[in-house]
């Protein structure tokens, strides 16, 4: 971990040596860590530099002691801290230069072409890393340049931070080898995955302000697939809701003992159905306890459930959307 404060394997093990001996020389540190003695005091030069150890007055400064954990890594970690935060004022100073120059764009240079697997694969990756809240995709059952289960670590990192993964995946995705083994510990650590029979592309978006839509399938890599950038504009806001509406009407993986399995979430309880076809005929909540037997309570908090179930806000919305589920 102190590779951090900016020392290296070989200087934070001799400083960790140090620390726990009360004084070394060059020739305790080569027979302690396997090094020359010309590497070894090397070493020790390089902590004395850094403020990490001192030269011991006695034997003409041939010992070493190691400063204070608390005063000297202290002293780098502020340093550290200085640096990262001159370098967020410098990101912040760049966004805003950059979202000068985006807001005079020409139409055209709404959308940067990613050329090259390796590109897209690249830029696959950079997004995911530079989300700080969502990550959205739609992913076909051929690739142009990641597969899920390539992907798998960048996920769980960046699930691992706080990013929240939305994931609808075609449904050729369960029929790949394997697939299954990498998408338990995914949907156990948080990933939201979804079925949809087949969809009209594959795409990413990280935090609903760029996008990535690569171009050719997997087939195709070797004819010089790539990929479309594309920045805040009318064509990321469309594909923002072509995924908003992918995403409601597909249907939800869930991992159990058993694995990997879609949610069972098109038939209705025989209650519910009753609820739903009395509601639907107009009477009120009142008048369906009663000719169910059931208290207005009840019945009003059914047909809440009914609509988040259904994703509407409205109970007009829940008739629609009960007609075309086939709840009727």
């Amino acid at each position: 971990m102190l590779d951090v404060l900016g020392l290296d394997t070989t200087e934070a093990a001799a400083y960790r040596r140090l620390i726990e001996i009360p004084s070394g020389t060059a020739e305790d540190l080569s027979a302690d860590l396997a090094l020359s003695h010309e590497a070894a005091l090397r070493v020790l030069t390089g902590l004395e530099a850094k403020g990490l150890v001192a030269r011991s007055s006695s034997e003409r400064g041939r010992r070493f002691v190691a400063s204070p954990p608390a005063i000297a890594l202290g002293a780098l970690l502020v340093e550290r801290q200085e640096e990262l935060r001159l370098a967020q004022l410098e990101l912040g100073s760049l966004a805003e230069v950059y979202r000068g120059a985006a807001q005079e764009r020409a139409i055209s240079e709404v959308v940067d072409v990613v050329q090259g697997p390796q590109a897209v694969a690249q830029r696959f990756g950079q997004l995911q890393r530079s989300a700080e809240h969502e990550i959205q995709m739609l992913m076909k059952s051929e690739f142009v340049a990641v597969t899920p289960e390539e992907n798998a670590d960048e996920e769980m990192t960046a699930a691992g931070r706080g990013v929240a993964y939305k994931v609808v995946l075609e449904r050729g995705n369960l029929e790949r080898p394997g697939f299954f083994e990498a998408a338990v510990p995914a949907i156990r650590t948080g990933v939201q995955a979804r079925v949809a029979e087949h969809l009209p592309l594959r795409m990413l978006i990280a935090d609903r302000r760029i996008g990535l839509v690569p171009l050719m399938p997997a087939d195709h890599a070797d004819e010089g697939s790539g990929a479309l950038l594309i920045h805040p504009s009318a064509l990321l806001d469309a594909l923002q809701a072509l995924f908003d509406l992918t995403w409601q009407s597909a249907r939800r993986l869930v991992a159990s003992a058993e694995g990997v399995g879609e949610e069972v979430g098109d038939v209705l309880e025989n209650v519910d159905a009753q609820i739903l076809g009395l509601l639907l005929a107009g009477l009120t909540d009142q008048s369906i306890g009663s000719q169910l037997g059931l208290s207005l309570r009840t019945v009003q908090r059914r047909v809440h459930q009914l609509m988040e179930r259904a994703r509407v806000a409205t109970r007009l919305q829940l008739g629609h959307e009960a007609g075309r589920r086939g709840w009727l």
